[in-house]
């Protein structure tokens, strides 16, 4: 299985991030038991509790994104990191 350290692309623009929608989209059409939170309301509490911690993980990978200013990135972090978190 991979994971979002794995996955995590960089995500500049708006066409940047739509290819990104569309892929996440293709996933979990084709691969939905791989993700952890595959239904609706599983996945919107993951999505808000990812974005509570996602400062974590940016730490955590030395990434440097201010979670304060939105961005593609930051969006496209928060969808893959919901796909997963627990």
């Amino acid at each position: 299985m991979m994971t979002i350290y794995m996955e995590r692309k960089e995500i500049n623009t708006k066409n940047d991030f739509q290819k990104f929608m569309e892929e996440i989209i293709f996933d979990f059409k084709n691969n939905k038991s791989s993700w952890e939170n595959n239904n609706l309301k599983l996945f919107l509490e993951a999505t808000l509790e990812y974005y509570r911690d996602i400062d974590g993980f940016y730490n955590n990978m030395n990434i440097k994104i201010d979670s304060e200013i939105p961005t593609w990135q930051l969006f496209a972090d928060i969808i893959t990191g919901a796909k997963y978190y627990e």
